[in-house]
């Protein structure tokens, strides 16, 4: 790391703003922040290959064919992996948004139960967390800010 200063207006040296620790949390806690939240999409849709039939079966049962299981897979796991990457973050990003508040509206309708209702305000939040990575993008540490050079 280098160690660089400039000097300030009032000759007071100063270290850059590439070298400040709070720049290097913030860049960290950006990336691990992306992580945390597509690591749920990502072991979601690694699990469904596991529970295809199972998973089908549900999708059915609430009138969604089982046709779609592997658009849903695929939704979720290769979402998570662009942006676990910050790859393609914002589109990736308002994809899954889209499909975690679709999600919750026809799975966790049921407001009478308790766990439903919760289930459906998790999918709110967690669809927020999506657009705000849709709003600010990945970050310093991500492939999407590397090819912006």
């Amino acid at each position: 790391m280098s160690t660089s200063a400039t000097t300030t207006t009032s000759g007071v040296s100063a270290r850059t703003s590439q070298d400040s620790p709070l720049i290097n949390v913030k860049n960290v806690s950006e990336l691990a922040g992306r992580s945390l939240l597509a690591l749920l999409f990502l072991l979601s849709g690694v699990g469904k290959i596991g529970a295809y039939a199972g998973t089908a079966a549900y999708m059915s049962s609430v009138g969604v064919p089982g046709a779609l299981l592997p658009v849903v897979i695929a939704t979720e796991a290769l979402g998570a992996i662009a942006i676990i990457l910050g790859w393609q973050t914002r589109v990736a990003a308002l994809l899954l948004a889209g499909y975690t508040l679709l999600a919750a509206l026809i799975f966790h309708t049921n407001f009478a139960d308790q766990i439903e209702m919760i289930m459906f305000l998790k999918n709110v939040s967690i669809a927020g967390g999506l657009l705000l990575l849709v709003a600010n993008g990945a970050g310093r540490l991500s492939l999407d800010r590397r090819f912006a050079k």
